[in-house]
């Protein structure tokens, strides 16, 4: 991931905000208080992952605050779709659950940002500041590009716990499989691409899931990651 080019000038106007949540009362709750605050503006808001991506391309937000839990794509997949397309939005992400594997696969994926709900409303604000001078926080610190790469070495190997000697070895459809993951594609796309057929009760990112010992697929994106 890159840490350079990010840092936008918002010294003269308001601070860009997309709010991303499949709950419209939280929606509204959340953009009444940014909006009482002094250089903060919600320009949308989006109740799924793929409208998030269509309003972030054609309002170019400052900042997006997605939550990790979203219809049709989670906030993870539209941070690693998002910052392929439009690198200068900073996204916080929001989660209910605070899971140290998810930590470290939204940072790499491009988030800002990674706190939990309950986040007091000025620890939001200036989160929110921080992001757009280009720096990073999750929960309670506040990080530079620098101290960010060297936070997300020393907790690689923390988070892995040693469970990579115990993994299967992929098979190479299976490294293909891992690879289009990564690529936030659902089972059917994958089956399309790879030419493999799609049945429900022969799940191919399942298999991959089992071999790797993996919960889910964030944790196996962070072991692609780890891995190249």
């Amino acid at each position: 991931m890159s840490f350079e080019g990010r840092a936008r000038d918002t010294s003269s106007r308001s601070i860009a905000l997309l709010i991303v949540g499949d709950q419209p009362l939280v929606r509204s709750s959340l953009r009444k208080l940014l909006e009482l605050e002094a250089g903060m503006q919600v320009v949308a808001e989006a109740g799924n992952g793929e409208e998030a991506l269509q309003l972030a391309q054609q309002l170019q937000p400052d900042v997006a605050l997605l939550d990790v839990n979203l219809p049709t794509l989670n906030g993870l997949e539209v941070t690693a779709r998002l910052k392929t397309i439009q690198r200068h939005i900073a996204i916080v992400l929001l989660t209910a659950r605070d899971q140290a594997g998810q930590v470290l696969y939204a940072m790499r994926a491009g988030a800002s940002a990674y706190c939990t709900k309950g986040v007091e409303t000025g620890r939001l604000f200036s989160i929110i500041r921080e992001v757009v001078r280009g720096n990073y926080a999750i929960g309670e610190r506040v990080y530079t590009p620098e101290a960010l790469r060297a936070w997300l070495e020393a907790q690689r190997d923390r988070v892995s716990g040693g469970e990579g000697e115990r993994l299967q070895p992929l098979s190479p459809r299976g490294t293909k499989i891992l690879r289009c993951m990564t690529r936030s594609l659902h089972n059917k796309a994958i089956a399309q691409e790879l030419g493999l057929s799609c049945c429900p009760r022969h799940n191919h990112a399942t298999s991959v899931l089992t071999k790797l010992n993996a919960r889910g697929r964030a944790q196996a994106a962070i072991y692609a990651l780890q891995h190249g």
